[in-house]
C-alpha cells in the first residue's frame, strides 16, 4: 500500500492518458484508469531515477517553445524532401557524446530528438553519455557537425530547464546564462 501511496502522481497521470485514450470521460473510464495506474506502478517496478535537479519555468519555456519550433520546421523539410523528385537525401548515423551524465536527462534529450522529424536516435550508450542518431538528410542539416551541435544545443536546453547548479557546472555549463547568450 505504501507503494502506491508513493506512486500517487503516476497513478493519477497514467488515469488521464487512459481517458484521454478512450475520449470519453465517465466514471467506468477513470475507475479503469485508476487500476491499471495501480497494475502499472506496481507490477512493472522500475528502477527510479534520482532528480537533484530544479524545474525552471523559463528554461522550461524555452525548452517546450523552442522543440515546437523545430517540429514544425523539420515537419515542412521532411514534406519538402518527400515532394522534391529526383533527389536523393545522404542521410547518416552520427554520434554526439553528452555533456551530462544523468540518465534523466539523457533520455529527455533523446526523446526530444527524436520526437523531431528527419532525425532518430538509434542507440544511447548510458554509461558513456553517447547518443547514435540517424539524421535524414544531413545536406539539409548543414552538416555532421551542424546536426552535433543541434542535439548539443537540445542537451543543453534540457539542462538549463531542469538541471540544479551543481549538474550544470559538471556539464560544464555556466549556471547562469549572460545576456548575450540569452539573445542568442
Amino acid at each position: 500500500m505504501r507503494a502506491v501511496a508513493s506512486q500517487w502522481g503516476t497513478i493519477a497521470w497514467l488515469a488521464v492518458v487512459w481517458v484521454l485514450l478512450w475520449g470519453d470521460l465517465s466514471v467506468a473510464n477513470v475507475l479503469v484508469g485508476l487500476v491499471l495506474g495501480v497494475v502499472v506502478t506496481t507490477g512493472l517496478r522500475m528502477t527510479p531515477i534520482a532528480f537533484h535537479g530544479r524545474v525552471r519555468p523559463l528554461g522550461v519555456a524555452r525548452l517546450f517553445g523552442r522543440f515546437a519550433l523545430d517540429v514544425v520546421r523539420a515537419s515542412f523539410e521532411v514534406a519538402l524532401l518527400a515532394l522534391r523528385p529526383r533527389y536523393t537525401p545522404r542521410g547518416a548515423v552520427i554520434g554526439v557524446q553528452l555533456r551530462s551524465h544523468s540518465d534523466l536527462y539523457l533520455t529527455m534529450t533523446a526523446e526530444l530528438c527524436s520526437l523531431v522529424p528527419g532525425s532518430l536516435v538509434v542507440e544511447a550508450h548510458r554509461l558513456t553519455g553517447m547518443l547514435y542518431l540517424h539524421v535524414l538528410d544531413v545536406r539539409q542539416a548543414g552538416g555532421i557537425e551542424a546536426a552535433r551541435q543541434a542535439v548539443l544545443d537540445q542537451e543543453e536546453r534540457v539542462l538549463r530547464a531542469f538541471a540544479s547548479d551543481d549538474e550544470l557546472l559538471q556539464a560544464g555549463l555556466p549556471a547562469h546564462r549572460t545576456r548575450q547568450e540569452v539573445t542568442a
